[in-house]
Formats: structure tokens, sequence, C-alpha cells
């Protein structure tokens, strides 16, 4: 029987949010309904407000979540009700070109729900990133729901379901940082954060922290930096370089999605190093390199998708490795909110004055 809940819309481009009613069907073939507990407050969900991502309003936001199976639809067996999930947009469909490659990383046809969620007048909402989590329950691919260690607190443990995965898979994962590296991430907001955090994991030798705000320089910091520089007060270049014996980084970690940034992480890397960017650009960005400069340096530029992690593999690894204290999630959650509080956590977002705020549902 279909159920009504609370859940978050945005019912047209830059209109603010609102809490409404909103129908959950009875799962599908292939499908779960999960009752929410947390679900992290994320740049992507205000793309989709801003029409940044597309225009089929209204969209059910959130989407970095964690939560319990409530109900399963037929011949569903990677989970069971009662099973404590992280949700994920990288429901690997195991036949795409890609994944009979054995690359299920690169899914080129992640599975969603085919049921619809819909306002109480039967209007469907689009759910973000095909998971729609800003809500009491959602419904989802079977797919998309990673089983791990229900010791974990959801607010922590949902972050994983976007932009703290993000940032530790462009680390560990895209840009294979190795023992004794030196890695240098720009822009250390979230995702910054935890590409910082994956570097140290990895056993980076230096880590150096790139921002404009001292405020961020302080929360790298906390996360492992062992250097940072203020570009608003010197060359980042200039200073990575100087804590490199000249040489530039190992892996330089573009984590804001702007051409200029990604041109000083180009510079800022060793020959033959590794540039990798994870910062979402806006689509009228273009970026602008001497060729000489691209051939000469040598090494890789590598875009970073949801840090090319594979859910299954990696959501229960990190999990083990939160609760045995060797990556601290907790770190992560600036504040916990109400569901009707979203629109304002997205103010104090854009003014960067939080991490991460996190919706938790009781």
């Amino acid at each position: 029987m279909a159920q009504h809940v609370q859940g978050v819309i945005a019912r047209a481009k830059g209109a603010p949010v609102e809490l409404t009613t909103i129908v959950i069907p009875d799962p599908g073939p292939g499908e779960a309904v999960v009752k929410v507990q947390a679900c992290g407050v994320c740049h992507t969900d205000l793309h989709y407000r801003e029409g940044g991502i597309n225009d089929e309003y209204p969209f059910l936001l959130g989407h970095e979540a964690a939560g319990i199976v409530e109900a399963v639809g037929p011949d569903v067996t990677s989970v069971a009700p009662g099973d404590f999930v992280i949700l994920n947009w990288r429901a690997v469909c195991g036949e795409c070109r890609s994944c009979r490659r054995g690359r299920p990383q690169y899914c080129f046809a992640t599975h969603n729900a085919k049921g619809k969620m819909t306002l109480v007048d039967g209007t469907e909402l689009s759910p973000a990133l095909g998971i729609g989590a800003f809500a009491e329950k959602t419904l989802v691919a079977a797919g998309q729901c990673t089983k791990v260690d229900p010791a974990a607190r959801p607010e922590a443990a949902g972050l994983l379901g976007c932009g703290v995965m993000a940032g530790l898979g462009a680390a560990m994962l895209t840009g294979e940082v190795g023992r004794g590296d030196s890695v240098a991430v720009f822009g250390c907001g979230g995702v910054g954060c935890a590409a910082i955090a994956g570097a140290v994991l990895a056993g980076a030798s230096k880590v150096i922290a790139v921002d404009l705000d001292p405020r961020k320089l302080d929360l790298a910091r906390e996360f492992g930096a062992t250097h940072v520089v203020d570009a608003s007060r010197e060359d980042a270049v200039v200073a990575i370089q100087a804590v490199t014996d000249g040489n530039g980084a190992d892996v330089c970690i573009e984590a804001v999605g702007n051409p200029k940034v990604l041109e000083q992480a180009f510079y800022a890397r060793d020959l033959a190093g590794t540039v990798v960017q994870v910062g979402v650009p806006t689509p009228d960005m273009r970026i602008d390199l001497p060729m000489i400069d691209f051939f000469g340096r040598g090494g890789q530029l590598k875009p970073s998708w949801y840090g090319d992690c594979l859910p299954s593999r990696d959501f229960p690894l990190l999990i083990d490795l939160y609760l045995q204290g060797r990556l601290d999630l907790d770190r992560f959650v600036t504040e916990t909110i109400a569901l009707g509080e979203v629109e304002e956590a997205f103010g104090r977002m854009e003014r960067g004055e939080v991490l991460r705020s996190v919706v938790v549902i009781p």
C-alpha cells in the first residue's frame, strides 16, 4: 500500500525548497523502500534547485543518505528489511560495455527505481541522482542500497553516499596516491577535506592544502594536512614547489570546479605527475592550456566522478576504517538539522560556514 510521508522538493528554478507530503509506492521488482535516518546537504542538491542539472521539476532533493530497508520488491536478494544501508547513485548494471570489461566503477547504465514517487495530486517527482532522500522514506533500486555495519552513526555513514566518497576516492582511487607521495589539494570544503583524509590514509608524506579562506585551512589541518597555502596571500604554485624541493607535487587534486584553479593544479604538479579534477564545473567553463606544456610535462589529467568508487566494495571497507577510528567521518558533520531547515542550510553552505549540514529524521 502506498505511503504518505514528508519530503523536501524544489518546485521551480530558483524557488525556495518546500516541505510537503509525497507518496511512496510499494517497491516493484528490483526495488526497495528505505526509511531515511540521515541525509547530508550537498552542493548537488543546490544545483538541482537552481536548474544546473536539468529542468525536470519538481525535484525530490537529497541523495547523500543512510537508513534502514523497510521493504523490498520481488526478486531482491542483495538486501532485506532491517538492513542498515548507505544509498548510492552508482547501482551498477553488470551488462554495459564498461561492466563487461571488468570496470563496473564506470558503469554507463546504472539502475534507478522504475516506480514513481509523486505529490498527493499525482505529479511525478524527479528524485535527485535517482535517490530523493530529503524524505522520511524513499523508493530506490535495490542496487542503490549498500549494506554496512549498523554500528556506524547514520549522520556520518550517509556522507559516503556522495561528497566524502568523492574526495576520498579522488585521492585513493583516481589519483592512486601511494606511500611517500606528495599531494596538493586545491579547495578545502567537504570534498577537499575528504581528499586530504584519503591522501593521509594512502600514506602520503606531504599533504598540502590550498584555499582562500583561513578557516578552511584550519579544518584542513584537522584532517591531516602537513602544510597549508593561503592562496589569497601567495602564489599557490610557487608555494607548493617550495614545499616539494622545487619539483611540484606528485598528485594535485582540484576540488573547486574552476578553470583557473585547475590551471594552478596543472602547473603545481611534478613532471609526470597526476592532476585529478573532482570539483564540479558549470557547463560554460573552459580550460586553455598550451599544447607544448600539456605534451612536455607528461603525466595524467584525470576527471573523477564519485571518486571512481564501487559502492559494494568501498563503502563497507570505509565504514570499517571509521569504526576502527582510522577515518574520522564524524568530523565532517558540522551540524544536524530537521527536514524543514534545508533552505537555510543551503545558505550556510554557500557562505562556506559548514562542511556538512546533515538532516536527521527521527
